[in-house]
Formats: structure tokens, sequence, C-alpha cells
């Protein structure tokens, strides 16, 4: 199997920055503005024809008649006054249009006046092609057309400030690659780059694992999708982990919900982004460009049917080993959001469906938790280390909030994403209690045996050794100003609700800080990029051992190589103890983690695993 692995290719890490400090910084990363458009369009509702285009500007090549009317337009639209949406066009550009619903007096339908002003922007930019940098000029231009549709003056002037350049296609930015962060990160090449790859787990795995921030004066955007991680993990609580795994193996992931659709598919960007492969693992994995990303798809409606089961058959094919798919990510997994419901029916172009509950009233103090299905009608939960792992993180966070006056209310910092109004739920506890899986009864008796049997000594040394494992995911993360504070936010506790928030927290830093970087956004990737981290280190570690104790002779190996990549060979099968479960931060107890495990080997080892359960045995005899 060593034939299928990376070789050769170096390892790159990411400096952590020193916020007081550009010294360390090895490249200096200028960003434009905004990135070059290939297509600028206004989109008006008529009573008669419905949406149409009323004005474009588009370069060479590029369509958008009969297409982006839909894709900028989602069902919905007209109970929302404004909105944002994100989506795909043509596998080759992201799109963001800018929505618009006014009162006014003509014979208008519902006796509104509806506007969209859209662009498309290459994704040789990134995923979603840096398009929030056009976000601002968007919703501007829509505010004056809205009032006067003549006014085409305005977006000729913006289609010829903004087009992309006929010298030549754009060139990706540095910081923004599909494999990147949401941050712009400082690329360093290690010094041990020539040295031969290092084997268990003294492998390199530096802060740049998860992302680093560019120094000081390269700030994210105010429309970045990243402000929305807090808000993420407020609105699924320990939820989020499911779908991470999920992301991780690279399923089809749907969000149903309801308009407006802007932080939706800010979601949709983080969760692609919290799932990527970091690049300290390039060289340790087997090379498969499908599990590299998740393929972020943003919004989407009934026009994508067709697409989304074409793609459905060509991941039936792939899975049959016909590897003459000529689009490298036909096939493989994705995430997106759609306001169409019938979308949510169809079980087959989907593995997980997520359903998002209206906004709670403003009588209601809470909002009702999403819904997390796979298949359909199979609700997903969190187990119980899911539950251990989010109150961890929640702590951690709240130690990288500098010390400083508390808000007068935990919303986000609408001066940095005036656009994005989040529903802050207030975490007890208690409420997570129909989010996780009971705890099982070989778990409760195990528990009780060890605590008879050792006097609580050696479930007290597990636990401590769980939460030095959840520590060091945000370990070197400390702001300057927290690590001497003693003041900082505790961990969160039910007597201190506004800590039980995450946002919160986000809220708390902006207040104490207002011209700090992005530290609790940049910890939750790095976190989540850890985590893969060290889940895919440790199955590539028994792959690697297996491999090395049973050796194939260079014939065999090339032999066994050509049969996986045609799909005419079962791999050899490894065997999984409880002891790496729990290393990888998983549930040992939890049939869905063992399930998780198996997955992972398959997804990017293309082996067959057997998961060994913890238990007890007395005199020879398992009881649990």
């Amino acid at each position: 199997m060593a034939s299928l692995r990376r070789g050769g290719r170096p390892s790159l890490s990411f400096t952590m920055p020193n916020s007081t400090s550009n010294s360390n910084s090895n490249v200096n990363v200028t960003l434009p503005e905004r990135p070059p458009i290939d297509s600028l369009f206004l989109i008006d509702f008529d009573v008669k024809k419905g949406y149409t285009i009323v004005w474009k500007r588009t370069a060479d090549g590029v369509d958008v008649d009969g297409r982006v009317e839909y894709k900028s337009l989602p069902s919905g639209l007209h109970t929302v006054t404004d909105d944002l949406i994100y989506f795909v066009h043509d596998g080759a550009h992201a799109g963001l249009s800018a929505f618009i619903n006014t009162p006014c007096d003509e014979e208008d339908a519902r006796n509104a006046r509806m506007i969209a002003v859209g662009v498309l922007v290459p994704l040789s930019f990134g995923r979603l092609g840096r398009a929030w940098r056009h976000a601002q000029g968007l919703k501007d231009l829509a505010a004056k057309l809205v009032k006067d549709r003549t006014q085409t003056s305005l977006l000729q002037a913006y289609w010829d400030d903004n087009k992309a350049s006929k010298d030549g296609p754009p060139q990706p930015t540095f910081g923004e690659t599909p494999l990147s962060t949401p941050a712009v990160v400082a690329f360093s090449e290690p010094a041990d780059r020539d040295q031969p790859k290092r084997k268990g787990h003294n492998r390199n795995r530096s802060a740049s694992d998860g992302a680093s921030l560019a120094p000081p004066e390269h700030k994210l955007s105010p429309f970045h999708p990243a402000w929305s991680l807090t808000s993420l993990l407020d609105k699924f609580g320990p939820l989020i982990f499911p779908i991470y795994r999920a992301a991780l193996l690279r399923q089809r992931i749907l969000i149903s919900c309801h308009a407006p659709v802007h932080e939706i598919c800010d979601y949709v960007y983080n969760l692609s982004v919290l799932s990527n492969i970091p690049l300290s693992l390039f060289n340790i994995l087997p090379e498969n460009p499908h599990t590299q990303r998740l393929r972020p798809l943003f919004t989407i409606g009934v026009h994508d049917i067709p697409f989304l089961t074409e793609d459905y058959e060509a991941a039936k094919r792939r899975e049959q080993g016909d590897l003459a798919i000529d689009d490298d990510e036909a096939g493989s997994g994705w995430i997106a959001c759609t306001t169409d419901s019938i979308l949510a029916m169809k079980d087959t172009l989907w593995d997980m469906l997520i359903t998002i509950p209206p906004d709670h009233t403003t009588n209601s103090k809470e909002s009702p938790w999403p819904v997390v299905e796979c298949p359909r009608g199979i609700p997903i939960k969190a187990t119980q280390r899911d539950l251990r792992r989010f109150n961890a993180l929640r702590a951690g966070l709240a130690r990288l909030v500098p010390s400083g006056p508390a808000p007068d209310s935990p919303v986000s910092d609408h001066a940095r994403r005036p656009s994005t109004s989040h529903s802050i739920k207030q975490n007890a506890d208690d409420s997570f209690e129909q989010l996780v899986e009971p705890l099982t009864w070989s778990a409760f008796a195990y528990n009780g045996y060890m605590w008879w049997a050792s006097a609580g000594e050696q479930l007290r040394s597990e636990e401590q050794e769980e939460s030095a494992r959840d520590a060091a995911l945000l370990a070197d993360l400390e702001h300057p100003s927290a690590q001497n504070s003693m003041s900082m936010p505790g961990p969160a506790s039910r007597a201190d609700p506004l800590a039980d928030s995450i946002s919160s927290l986000a809220a708390r830093r902006n207040a104490a800080d207002p011209e700090g970087e992005a530290r609790i956004e940049l910890a939750v990737v790095t976190y989540f990029h850890r985590l893969t981290a060290q889940m895919l280190s440790i199955l590539s570690d028994i792959v690697e051992g297996v491999d090395e104790a049973y050796p194939l002779d260079e014939s065999e190996g090339d032999e066994e190589g050509d049969a996986l990549l045609s799909g005419q060979s079962t791999p050899r099968a490894i065997t999984i103890d409880n002891r790496a479960v729990d290393s990888m931060g998983l549930d040992v107890w939890s049939a869905s983690d063992a399930a998780f495990v198996q997955g992972l080997v398959r997804t990017y080892f293309d082996r067959t695993a057997k998961i060994e359960g913890k238990g007890i045995e007395v005199c020879g005899v398992r009881v649990c």
C-alpha cells in the first residue's frame, strides 16, 4: 500500500503571528479590496413574467440567462426585507446577490417591489471566490435601484470598476485556496522539509493544523463567513460534532431552512472549512482528490435537481470503481442549503438532512434545536463524549477572551458583520439532553464497576486524560492579555448564562478589544483541524503498522495497488481497539462512533475495519 501514498511532497506549516509584531511573517500577503467579476446583473420581479434579468454585463463565455434568476432568488424571499444569497454557477463561478424587498404603491405583486443585484466571481479565488467583498457594494446598489430602476449608470460604473481584465485569467490569491482556512494565512516552510516522513505521533503538527490569522494589518472583512462561526456553534450545540463527522466522511449534506439564507450560506462555508484536511496530513494519507474537501454548493433549489441526480449517478459509478469520470469533483460529497422543501423529500439526493426551524418569536427565549437525520427518519444525536467535548470547547474559548467589560447583551459584532442577525440561545446544560444519546447500560455498568474496584481512581485518571486531550486542541492559542488575567471568563456554567453562549464570548471579546483579531473564530477552526489530524494520524499509524507487520513483496504491492485502483479487490482489514478510539477523542461506548471510524478507514485508507469495544471481564467472563 505504500505505493498509493503521497511521497516527496514538502509539508507547509503555518506560523501563528504575534499580535504585537509582524517580524515572524515570511510573506506579506496583499489582497485586492474586491476580486474581479465576470458578470453583473439586475433582476426584477415582474407580475406577469416573474423574476427577469433587466440589465446584465458578462465576460465572454459566461451565460446567465434563465439560470441566475432562480439561484439568486430562492423561494420564500418575499417574506423578508433583504438578504444576501450565495450560490455556485456552472461549477466555475461563485455567485452573490443582494436582495431587497420594499413596499410600493404600484400595482405590483404583493404590493412590493423586489429586486436583486448580483455578481459572478471566478472560483479560482477560493471556494466562494471571496465574493463577500462585494456584499456591501451590492447592497448599496440594490438600495438605490429599488427606488429608481432607471439608474443603470450605477451598474455600468460598478462593472467598469470591477470587471475581470482581458489580459488573462485571474490569478488565485495566495491566501484563499480551496484547502485554505477562512482567514488569510502566512506560509512558512519548516526547516526539516527535506527530511523523510516521520512515523508515530512525532509528526509536525503545528498551529497550522487549524488556521493562522494574517499579521495584524490583515483583518477579516466585515462580511466574511467566518464571523458566523460562533453563531454556528450556538445554533447546533453538541450536534456540531456528528455533522462535522458526516462532513469528514464526505457525505451529501442538505440544510433545509427558511429565508433569509445569508447566515445559513455562511454555515455551509464554515462547515466545509471545518472539515478540511490539514496540510500536515497530506504526506501520510493516500492520495485521493475526492476527500480533500467537502464541496460547498451554497443555495440550491428545484432547478438544481437534475444536477444533483447526475451527481448521485456519478457517485454510484465511482463506488463501482469507474474512474473514467472526467470531473474530479463529480460524485464526491457536498453541502448546501435550500428553502425548497421538495428537496428534503427527495432522500436519494442527500445522505444527511439538517432541518433548521424558523426563528423563534419575540415572546420565546429560546429557539428549538435543528433536527438532524441520516438517513431520512433516523434522528442523529450527539454522543455523551460529544457533550463533554462541547462543554470543554466552551470553557476553552472562554479562556481566549481578553478581560474587559461585558457587553450589554449577548449579540454579535454588528460593526464587523452589519448584515447578520443572530438568534442567541442561552445554552443551559439541561437543554442539551434532547440532543444527546442516553448513557448506555455498558457505560453505566463499567463506570459503577470501576468506581467500586478502584475507589474511583481509574475513572478519575481516565477523565484527566480526556480533559488533557481536549485542552491540547486549543493549546498555545490564548490571547496575550488573557494569559495573566484574573478576571477572564471562566468555564460556562448554569450560574453564568451569558458564558453559556459562545456568541456571547465573541461579543465580550469585541467589547474588550474592538480592534482585536478574530481569535475565537481562529481557535474554532484550529480546534476542528487539530481534531481531524488527531483522528487520521492515529488511523494512519495503525494502517502503517499493519503493513509493516505483514509486508507485501514488491510485485504483490503493485498488484494490490492496481486492484484497488480498479475497484476489484478488498484490501487487508485492520483492527482498532478501544484505546485507539478513545485517543481519537471518540466515544468508546457509542455504536455510531464505531461506525464513523469504520467509515473513516474506508474513505481515507480504502480498508475495512473491525472495532473492538470496551468492556469488563470478571474471571475471564466478559460482563459488559
